[in-house]
């Protein structure tokens, strides 16, 4: 029998802030952590893929265990990237069941002054990432005296961008007493080394991986520009036999538009999401399960108690913020040995975060190419004959005999009669002019594998704006571009500027998303040629020179 999350030994508040939004039976790895993080003093390491929600492990017992009387900070949540910082963040203050708890979201590029005066409040929770934390703990502006939780969560990424000297610094700074929960997919050298220099008496809760790359799941992309990604969505319905879909949107006015578009086009589609009430929600799921709907369109949060087993295909109508929620949107509606394809809708500008989401979770996501409208067309002829095929099989073509023989009247060849009803009730399904047609770029995409030579970028940070060593530089780029910067080659860190050598088929995505932050002065550019380096940056130096001397 499953365990529930009152088995767990929650405090009730909290258990009735989980259970209002629809969840009942914890992960695996929430089933271990939880009850052992709110009556254990040992340390927690916790092994689980990407995918099983980790975070609700540890901050489900910090919403019961922290002192919210004392006005101290009691917790520090490390996080590798902003994405994944103010998705903590955001479930933290979802569940929090009375809002007295005070918690802080604090990485690179918030304004600093705002980070300063939120600090002097002692926030009781600040989620974080490892730069930031190193400039405030250096200028003494953020103070660990009172710390009692300290969670380092996917552990194993930061690791992998470099940033192991800042999280041995922040452990240094942190007291002797307090428990630490260190979280991580895998368990590499690395991590062990800091386990075993900053973590004594601690258990590991280590829980079966799921292999996302098996024969079960077809996982495939289409680029798609955002004003046609309907047009995309009904093709792909119509051409697939026995659709049976759950469509994930990214909020609740995109998945109310969207079901009302499905719905206007004839299709049976329903939505779910927190504004419908518990009872609609339970009649809604009871309907696809039933398939007297074959089309569920849902909101993020849908995916964690969403259990139907027959499902062909899991759409992302709109792109997942992070591999976590991109796994749980795909895998936990899968079960008992059933194939399914998860099917994602990317723009051109998103399609960068196609080979991050591939790396975290460790399988391929292949690119395909749309129907085309004659092959739509072909799919829904094919469909009507098999709907009148079956018709007759069940002996109900005969229930309008009488009606068939006033109409055979009128027209004495039945091939006339019939193109005419087809005319009458299909000619807008089954005419090429009333489809919208859809440009596809069908050159191949580069991948990551891809062999490419080395280009230099030349970057307008430096030590004195935080990026004070390889893992900060590495750490900067990553949470602007959404690229895991593991094939970084040469780093250079000045006083004034840094430099960075990056495959070419990277280098072309960094500079084009550092060029639409900022088209007139970007923060990345392609370095100059070697030779004009320093040249380059003496007269950078000078010119600053000449400008203060002439304030004075």
């Amino acid at each position: 029998m499953k365990k529930t999350f009152r088995d767990l030994g929650i405090r009730e508040d909290i258990l009735e802030s989980i259970e209002k939004k629809g969840y009942q039976n914890p992960s695996p790895i929430q089933e271990q952590v939880i009850p052992v993080f709110l009556t254990w003093d040992k340390d927690i390491i916790g092994q689980a893929q990407t995918g099983t929600w980790k975070t609700a492990s540890f901050w489900i017992p910090l919403l019961q265990l922290i002192n919210t009387k004392q006005r101290a900070t009691k917790a520090i949540i490390l996080c590798p990237t902003r994405e994944l910082a103010i998705q903590v963040s955001d479930e933290i203050a979802s569940f929090s069941p009375d809002n007295k708890m005070s918690s802080l979201l604090l990485y690179g590029w918030n304004p600093i002054r705002d980070e300063i005066r939120e600090l002097k409040n002692k926030p009781h929770l600040i989620i974080w990432t490892p730069g930031r934390v190193i400039d405030h703990l250096n200028k003494w502006r953020l103070h660990l005296e009172d710390l009692e939780y300290f969670v380092l969560d996917e552990a194993d990424e930061m690791l992998n961008i470099g940033f192991r000297e800042e999280i041995e610094e922040i452990m240094r700074s942190t007291p002797k007493n307090k428990k630490t929960l260190l979280f991580s997919a895998t368990m590499p050298k690395s991590i062990m080394d800091i386990v075993k220099n900053y973590m004594q008496d601690y258990d590991l809760i280590s829980v079966k991986s799921q292999n996302l790359t098996n024969n079960n799941i077809e996982q495939k992309y289409y680029e798609v520009r955002r004003e046609q990604k309907f047009e995309a969505l009904t093709r792909i319905i119509e051409i697939q036999e026995n659709f049976y879909s759950i469509i994930f949107c990214k909020t609740k006015l995109d998945v109310d538009e969207l079901a009302s578009r499905l719905m206007w086009a004839g299709y049976l589609a329903e939505w779910i999401h927190w504004d419908i009430e518990q009872k609609m929600r339970e009649k809604i799921l009871s309907r696809f399960k039933s398939k007297k709907i074959n089309i569920l369109v849902a909101t993020d949060v849908a995916a964690r108690w969403i259990d139907v087993n027959d499902i062909t295909h899991v759409i992302n109508y709109s792109l997942p913020e992070n591999p976590e929620t991109y796994t749980h949107r795909i895998w936990r509606t899968g079960r008992a040995g059933k194939s399914w394809t998860a099917i994602t809708f990317v723009s051109p500008s998103e399609k960068r975060k196609i080979f991050f989401f591939e790396n975290v979770i460790k399988a391929k996501i292949k690119r395909e190419f749309l129907p085309t409208i004659s092959e739509v067309i072909e799919a829904k002829k094919v469909n009507l004959i098999e709907n009148i095929k079956n018709l007759i099989e069940e002996s109900k073509g005969k229930d309008y005999m009488d009606l068939s023989k006033e109409l055979l009247q009128i027209e004495d060849s039945p091939e006339v009669l019939i193109s005419a009803l087809i005319k009458k009730f299909y000619w807008n399904q089954l005419m090429a002019e009333n489809y919208t047609e859809i440009k596809q770029d069908t050159r191949e995409s580069r991948s990551q594998d891809s062999s490419s030579s080395e280009i230099r970028l030349f970057v307008a940070r430096w030590r004195r704006s935080g990026i004070v060593s390889p893992g900060s530089l590495l750490n900067f780029i990553w949470t602007e571009c959404d690229i895991p910067m593991k094939n970084a080659g040469k780093i250079e860190i000045f006083n004034d500027f840094s430099y960075i050598n990056v495959p070419e088929y990277e280098a072309e995505i960094i500079l084009q998303v550092f060029k639409n932050l900022d088209k007139r002065k970007p923060v990345v550019v392609k370095a100059k040629a070697k030779k004009d380096w320093d040249f380059g940056s003496r007269r950078w130096n000078s010119r600053w020179w000449w400008r203060n001397k002439k304030k004075k």
